[in-house]
């Protein structure tokens, strides 16, 4: 019997870090818009966001350049998917994990943190953004602990230039038109963008931010429901100059989007996903985009 050749990965990132480009059939189907509308879905890993592979490649990256020496503790703000991301991640190579995040981040989410392994600090919510920096400062200084700080981190989008865009490019043949991608850290959009605009013609590359919070476009920030975009800030990672335009999409649609995304084409996204998904509609719906490929990357799902 002949044997066949073994696919063993080295851990499920490495597996699912390139992700997969879906034909959106099922919303053409309801919409007909005038361009051909495609998802890379980016989002197999435990936390069911692409921030796993983030996690650990920036660590990975971080040691590479000798910022990051073998058994450094790491700290980083915040509670969200990246902080658990980079939990598990600082477990599996080795690099112990502080998050500081505010006092009124929900009990329920630090109990999950501190089961993963992560050691909390909490800072006074009064002081916003500034009371977290002052603790990590701390941390760092009695830990001699290394700062991720992924949305000022270069190796943010580097992860993205190196993995997500040529994966993307690899998957469509280099055959798009218009890349559609949410806006949190700025590290998606930056890397990708920078990617796949040295190594193709005429792409545009489109930002989406929640309508309630449009800080990239210079309008006011406010509190929305669209978890992994719209921080409410500029992030030092987000490259104005490889974005051509700025779609803002409401939390409402960003939830009826990704409803009607599982319903007509199977993809379970998170509503922050559905704002993705509907930006790339409505741009696959401009007749000035008659003929052209428009992709949105959907990096985070809902789970049922």
């Amino acid at each position: 019997m002949k044997k066949l050749p073994e696919t063993i990965y080295h851990d499920l990132n490495q597996a699912v870090s390139t992700g997969v480009l879906v034909r959106c059939h099922g919303l053409e189907t309801r919409y007909h818009p005038h361009a051909e509308l495609l998802c890379y879905i980016n989002y197999f890993g435990p936390t069911g966001t692409f921030k796993d592979g983030l996690a650990e490649g920036m660590i990975r990256l971080a040691e590479e350049a000798g910022a990051l020496l073998p058994g450094q503790p790491v700290v980083e703000i915040g509670h969200g998917s990246f902080a658990a991301a980079l939990t598990l991640a600082g477990y599996r190579t080795g690099h112990p994990v502080t998050l500081v995040l505010p006092a009124t981040a929900p009990e329920p989410r630090r109990k999950q943190l501190a089961a993963l392994g992560a050691k909390l600090v909490l800072a006074n919510s009064f002081d916003g953004r500034r009371g977290c920096e002052e603790k990590v400062a701390m941390v760092v200084k009695t830990q001699q602990a290394y700062y991720v700080n992924h949305c000022e981190n270069d190796l943010n989008p580097e992860y993205h230039r190196r993995v997500t865009g040529p994966a993307l490019l690899a998957a469509c043949g280099n055959r798009l038109d218009r890349l559609v991608v949410g806006v949190g850290s700025g590290g998606t959009i930056t890397g990708c963008g920078e990617y796949i605009k040295a190594w193709t013609n005429g792409v545009q590359v489109i930002g989406v931010e929640p309508s309630e919070s449009r800080a990239l476009s210079g309008g006011p920030a406010m509190r929305h429901a669209l978890e992994g975009i719209g921080l409410g800030f500029v992030p030092e990672n987000y490259n104005p100059y490889i974005v051509d335009s700025i779609l803002p999409v409401t939390t409402g649609d960003g939830k009826k989007f990704a409803g009607e995304a599982l319903l007509c084409d199977g993809i379970a996204a998170c509503p922050a996903s559905g704002a993705v998904i509907g930006a790339a509609l409505e741009t696959a719906m401009d007749p000035a985009n008659a003929g052209k490929r428009v992709i949105a990357i959907v990096g985070g799902c809902m789970k049922y």
